[in-house]
């Protein structure tokens, strides 16, 4: 079944639900990117680590010093050349909070914004500061980086009961944009995941503003 709200889900952010959503994004949307650029062009996953150091208690809990968490993210490659096109970036939590994760994230982000390839961030967390190159206010918000018209960039802002975008896609200058239908991917991953039947068991994270949670709540399923 569809996610049942017009746009984002609000619930999908949620600490619990997050990581399994983004997860479960990244190879759905390698696959409906694939499907587009084959054979000029493949969709390869790859991974950027971040190393937390532990407090003491934590590493006395867990028996070690550091933490390593890995997010996944995209790129499309030229098929001949193998020569970098495009990457795609999902925004995780780890990215957007102050600290050396944003940090890392954010100088790979400007080595990227300094190649010849396009840049694609894809932000559905309402929770945490936006990145630098976004300033406006939204809910949710996408960047599209072209190589050949930076410094500017393309920004969707979307709002929490807006439906979110297809969003297109650059390759190679002159050739047509692909495009990703963000909305058809969430409601894919919610059918495929189950989180009918376990996402709403509290309160959105981060919560909603009174207006917002008394609008959200007439999409909430009955329990089943």
């Amino acid at each position: 079944m569809p996610s049942p709200f017009p746009g984002m889900n609000p619930y999908v952010e949620r600490a619990s639900v997050w990581h399994d959503f983004h997860e479960r994004w990244i190879p759905l949307a390698a696959e409906v990117i694939g499907a587009q650029v084959l054979p000029r062009y493949f969709v390869q996953i790859d991974q950027q680590m971040f190393i937390h150091e532990l407090s003491a208690e934590e590493r006395r809990f867990v028996g070690r010093g550091v933490d390593i968490e890995s997010m996944s993210f995209l790129e499309i490659h030229d098929r001949e050349s193998h020569e970098l096109v495009s990457v795609i970036e999902l925004v995780s939590p780890t990215n957007k909070y102050a600290g050396p994760d944003r940090e890392q994230y954010l100088a790979k982000a400007r080595r990227v914004q300094r190649s010849s390839a396009h840049f694609v961030e894809i932000d559905l967390l309402r929770g945490g500061p936006r990145m630098p190159w976004v300033d406006m206010a939204c809910d949710y918000c996408v960047v599209v980086s072209r190589a050949e018209r930076r410094p500017r960039a393309g920004i969707w802002p979307i709002r929490l009961r807006d439906p979110l975008p297809a969003i297109p896609f650059p390759l190679r200058y002159g050739e047509a944009d692909i495009r990703l239908d963000l909305q058809q991917l969430l409601h894919r991953i919610y059918d495929a995941a189950g989180y009918a039947y376990y996402i709403y068991a509290g309160p959105p994270e981060p919560s909603l503003a009174a207006a917002d949670s008394a609008w959200a709540n007439q999409f909430i399923p009955a329990p089943k």
